[in-house]
């Protein structure tokens, strides 16, 4: 069985599977093999070979037709990638599913403050989030308190921000483009 967290709606996001993870999720016993290693297994394998393979893990037939659909969806997102690209998007979503429950809940809270503003706006907070995960810990929030951030950012916006700073020491720190996990 696979593991996985939940996509948004976000159309720039690879969407990912239901709560319960991949195939064979909340079926007691059995192993819960994550989709990091699950790639890593049949990395090696053509996209059809995969697909057939990912049919056949337990539990997989037992999902709604509309997951079945979009695991399979994914996958070919995944294939379709840079090599570099998947292995983030890989090593963040494995970084999130082994995160505790009230530390998923933060996240999840913190992507849906973040997705539900317009584009133009999702992207200046993005490039924000990265400069001040530069900036030491103790020195964010004065960071976003200063002047330069008042006047370049909504109280919604840098509410955003402090939410996804939060959130940031849960996730992987080398390769991040933005703080969008699927990205």
């Amino acid at each position: 069985m696979l593991v996985a967290q939940p996509g948004t709606r976000d159309p720039g996001r690879i969407p990912s599977p239901p709560a319960g993870g991949f195939p064979g999720a909340g079926h007691p016993g059995q192993n819960k093999e994550h989709l990091l290693q699950w790639m890593d297994r049949h990395s090696e394998m053509p996209l059809d070979q995969q697909q057939k393979a990912l049919e056949k893990e337990p539990g997989f037939h037992e999902l709604p037709s509309e997951t079945q659909q979009r695991m399979r969806d994914r996958l070919t997102q995944l294939n379709s990638m840079p090599t570099d690209q998947r292995r983030r998007v890989l090593e963040r979503n494995e970084a999130i599913a082994n995160l505790s429950p009230p530390q998923r809940q933060q996240f999840r809270g913190a992507m849906q403050q973040f997705s539900s503003l317009p584009t133009d706006r999702r992207k200046q907070v993005a490039r924000a989030f990265r400069e001040l995960r530069e900036v030491p810990e103790g020195q964010r929030q004065a960071a976003l308190s200063s002047d330069r951030y008042r006047g370049q950012f909504s109280d919604q916006e840098r509410g955003t921000l402090s939410s996804l700073l939060a959130v940031e020491p849960y996730l992987p720190q080398k390769g991040a483009t933005s703080p969008d996990p699927g990205r």
